[in-house]
């Protein structure tokens, strides 16, 4: 696909109210294949409510979401998935005490058919399990061993592993390199690069700018439910998103500031 082409998820003017309290004013973006969108905002900015729209878990209440050009309603996360929608939350979900092909077939066991006694297909399930991790290069030593046996950033890698076994379209990280070491955070962000590698768009959600700067395509900064910034790769300084985030600086004075930087270098 290319630019030409709709964008394979695009948020519209979508606002969130509870009661008198608005999450979310007319926030717009959009992601293409095979790019990588950032949320970066502080606390209370919206991050998790519009993660929580995407995902289907809460409805919008205004605005609209398009998929590859085409209006959806996501009233739940079954209707995300169908919509080739999968997201990896901060507390992972992952059962510690089953291995990593029980945790990655959670709820999508693979069986034999009833009249042979609905058995689970475990040698199928195995296959497929290292089939799917072989794919994002995760380094597994024994799938048989229990989940809790694994590193921080190994159960990161199996929980994204675990997203794509439905093939999505488009995958959204809350989070995904929070309280992991310098080593697995490396490990992640190069998983985030392979799930762009493999064509899928992917949006993170992620207070670590650095990780940002070194993952992001493009940048949205959040501030107090709107949408105050977006940003593209090389185009912006760690200082630009922090005085977008906390209010120093708005859009236009960051417009400026970038236009001048680039100026300096022609």
């Amino acid at each position: 696909m290319t630019r030409s082409d709709p964008p394979i998820l695009e948020i519209r003017n979508v606002s969130k109210h509870f009661g008198a309290i608005s999450a979310l004013t007319d926030v717009s973006f959009s992601v293409w294949p095979g790019e990588v969108v950032a949320l970066v905002g502080d606390n209370g900015a919206g991050k998790s409510t519009l993660v929580k729209i995407i995902s289907g878990i809460q409805s919008p209440s205004d605005g609209e979401i398009f998929c590859a050009g085409l209006g959806v309603a996501l009233r739940s996360p079954n209707d995300a998935g169908h919509a080739g929608i999968q997201t990896v939350y901060q507390d992972l979900a992952l059962c510690d005490n089953l291995d990593t092909v029980q945790n990655l077939f959670l709820g999508r066991e693979l069986h034999n058919p009833w009249y042979l006694g609905r058995r689970l297909q475990r040698g199928a399930m195995e296959a497929r399990a290292r089939e799917i991790l072989a794919s994002l290069d995760v380094k597994i030593r024994d799938v048989n061993n229990p989940i809790s046996s694994l590193s921080g950033g190994q159960r990161q890698s199996v929980a994204i592993c675990r997203s794509i076994l439905s093939d999505p379209r488009i995958v959204l990280l809350d989070e995904p390199t929070a309280a992991l070491g310098v080593a697995q955070r490396k490990q992640v962000l190069a998983l985030i690069d392979r799930l762009r590698e493999q064509g899928r768009a992917v949006v993170v959600v992620s207070h670590d700018l650095g990780d940002v700067q070194q993952v992001a395509d493009r940048v949205v900064v959040l501030r107090l439910g709107r949408k105050v910034a977006e940003v593209s790769r090389g185009g912006y300084t760690r200082e630009d998103l922090v005085g977008a985030i906390t209010g120093v600086m708005d859009a236009a004075t960051l417009a400026s500031t970038r236009n001048g930087r680039e100026n300096l270098h022609v």
